[in-house]
């Protein structure tokens, strides 16, 4: 193979990655100031976190202890700047503290379906076989099951709370992430610089680690970042039909199922606030994986 067919080939590999080097950063600093929506789900989702590590710190009551005199307070209360719950709660120190649950609840499970989807994805795509077979026929069987189904077996055989709800996440994820680092292996695996380097000589472990995952795995990673939003509004929903966050712990979801309850008495702050919170946030990831989509997209300007 001549040179310059090598260095075609080369461009190729590379193009899934926003530039190289240098290039990329500014890249990358490019689409968070061109996109301004991309820029407020950053700084959201930075937010949110940031927060939530430091809830402590931050709070300014305790979560988990009320005043009677002051229940169901409403928004401006002295020293309450979102009102109080139907047990005298601090509603923002309780949103502070529940976004600590209601983010692990939804980035855990999607961080161990990514690395799950990832090995499938590739060993299905590239070393295909009957381990590739039988990891597809596999996903199409998970796919026949709600979530919802996946909820109530989980939470039977276990107990409603966190670690049910991140199993059902994980489960529920896998085979979707599979199937999109399935598409991107078969897509990739097509191209020149596949062959270039088997011709070579690379094994097919080199090629699989080497060339193919760096040009696969961007897009798996904006998948991922897109669900975040929706994981949250899900865990909440789980919460809110009683198979999820299990009192004392308390996730926005939690919160805003606690506060339906108190809807009819007219205070209507106990479950719009948790609910607008969860509404923020799932917006923020969202556009968050707008700004990484392009990021990645080598014909971004």
């Amino acid at each position: 193979m001549g040179k310059r067919n090598h260095i075609a080939l080369q461009h190729e590999r590379t193009a899934s990655w926003p530039g190289t080097g240098s290039n990329r950063w500014r890249k990358w600093v490019r689409v968070w100031v061109k996109d301004k929506f991309s820029l407020a789900g950053l700084l959201i989702v930075a937010g949110a976190i940031i927060i939530s590590l430091f809830a402590p710190w931050i709070a300014p009551y305790d979560p988990d202890v009320g005043n009677n005199s002051l229940r169901l307070g409403s928004p401006g209360t002295e020293g309450h700047i979102l009102g109080l719950d139907q047990q005298g709660r601090d509603i923002l120190s309780r949103l502070i503290y529940g976004g600590r649950i209601s983010l692990i609840s939804a980035l855990l499970p999607i961080a161990l379906a990514f690395v799950v989807s990832a090995v499938f994805g590739l060993v299905a795509g590239f070393i295909k076989g009957r381990a590739g077979e039988l990891i597809m026929r596999a996903m199409d069987i998970l796919f026949a099951f709600p979530t919802i189904l996946i909820a109530l077996t989980v939470t039977t055989l276990l107990e409603a709370g966190l670690k049910s709800v991140m199993i059902t996440l994980t489960i529920a994820l896998i085979p979707h992430m599979t199937r999109i680092m399935y598409a991107s292996v078969i897509s990739e695996t097509g191209k020149e610089y596949i062959e270039a380097a088997r011709v070579l000589g690379a094994s097919r472990w080199e090629i699989l680690y080497s060339e193919l995952l760096p040009n696969v795995i961007t897009s798996l990673t904006v998948y991922a970042t897109s669900l975040v939003g929706k994981m949250i509004i899900f865990s909440a929903g789980l919460s809110f039909m009683g198979l999820g966050i299990q009192a004392p712990q308390s996730d926005w979801g939690k919160m805003t199922s606690d506060g339906m309850a108190v809807l009819l008495q007219g205070s209507y702050h106990a479950a719009t606030i948790p609910g607008l919170v969860i509404l923020i946030v799932s917006i923020g990831f969202s556009w968050l994986g707008d700004g990484l989509r392009n990021a990645f997209d080598p014909h971004y300007n």
